[in-house]
Order: structure tokens, then sequence, then C-alpha cells
């Protein structure tokens, strides 16, 4: 369903991705697993159209998607550092994608309340970002993504910065939640333990 052919990206005289290749199929999770600096969120960014390779091809269903910018590719993504839009409030948050879409109003409100339901923060609506934990603002980013109804999501270390108790109990949840949401995924991580507990499948990525 997702699949990058050959993807080769260069910063200057280093080569990060070296004709990389990487197939996720309808409905599957997948975990990128690899040591920092090999190349993982570069590939996601690739992915994700934020980053134009030097080389290669990214097909969605078939179709090249590769010039294909970012907003017109249905693919969502969680960034590590969740990037939440501090002067909205969570349910302004959660709805920012659909609004975009020019949803109506009901509409958008219903979505969030379902997804905030699903990531466990039913009646968050009204909350402000900033007086969040970690762990909600991680909940907050991933409803978000999800709430236009991505065809694939791109996770890049979600649960990083997090204790481990907690950590655990949000890999837990994520993987019921893409699950039950049907979602198709590729999350990068650096621990086993999380993709395992989280994928399907784990792709490692190795240096050349």
């Amino acid at each position: 369903m997702l699949e990058a052919r050959d993807i080769t990206v260069r910063f200057g005289d280093r080569t990060v991705l070296d004709a990389t290749a990487i197939t996720v199929a309808d409905g599957e999770v997948v975990a990128l697993l690899g040591p920092s600096g090999v190349g993982k969120s570069t590939l996601l960014r690739v992915l994700a159209g934020l980053l134009v390779a030097d080389a290669g091809t990214v097909l969605l269903d078939g179709v090249d998607i590769t010039r294909l910018p970012s907003h017109r590719r249905n693919i969502g993504l969680v960034f590590q550092d969740e990037q939440l839009f501090p002067h909205l409030t969570v349910a302004g948050n959660v709805g920012f994608g659909l609004r975009m879409q020019g949803a109506p109003k009901a509409a958008i409100a219903e979505r969030v309340r379902e997804l905030l339901a699903l990531v466990g923060l039913a009646g968050f609506e009204a909350r402000r970002v900033n007086g969040l934990s970690g762990g909600e603002a991680k909940r907050v980013a991933l409803a978000r993504a999800l709430a236009p109804r991505p065809r694939v999501l791109l996770l890049d270390e979600p649960l990083t910065g997090l204790d481990r108790d907690l950590h655990d109990r949000l890999a837990g949840d994520l993987a019921a939640l893409l699950r039950t949401t049907g979602t198709t995924a590729l999350l990068v991580t650096h621990d086993r333990d999380e993709a395992t507990a989280i994928a399907d499948r784990t792709v490692i990525l190795i240096e050349r």
C-alpha cells in the first residue's frame, strides 16, 4: 500500500539513505528500527513529502506521489516533540486538519469527541495544551494526526521523553488504538521493546 523504492538522500558529501526500500501493507503496523543517525526520520520526511529525495520513488496505493506536495498526500505525521499549536485548545488542535479540509463545524466537533475518547482524553476539548502533561500532549498529537483519516500514519519516535512506566502504558494504548482504527502505520523507533509491543513487523535500517 505504501512503498518506497531506492530512496537516496545526500546532505552535502554525506549519503544518509542509499537506495533504501520499504513496503507497508494495507492495515499493517511496521516499526522502523535502527540507531540514531541512520536515516530513519529522514525516510519518514521523504514519505511525508517534507523532504525531496535525491533519487527514488514513493508510491501510495500504486500511485507515484514522489513529487506530490505533503498536504495532498493524505499521509499523517506524528512528530517526536508533538508540535502542538500553543494558541489553540485541545479541540482546536485535534480539529485543525479537518478545518483545513473545510469540514463542517458539527462534523469536526463530533470527530474531535470521538478521537479524544479513543485516546483517553474525553472532556479535554476546552483545555489549553500548555497545561497538559507529557503523556496527554502525545495523545493529543496522535488524535490530531488521525482526525483527517489519513491513508497512512507516520510516527517519529512518538513516545520519546516519557518515564518508563508511562512509556510502556502508552505503547500498549497506541498498539490498541492503531488496530481499533485499522490504521496503516510506520513507526520510527530505536527501542526494540517498543517495536515489539506496537508493530506487526520490524524493519531494521543499518548504515552501509
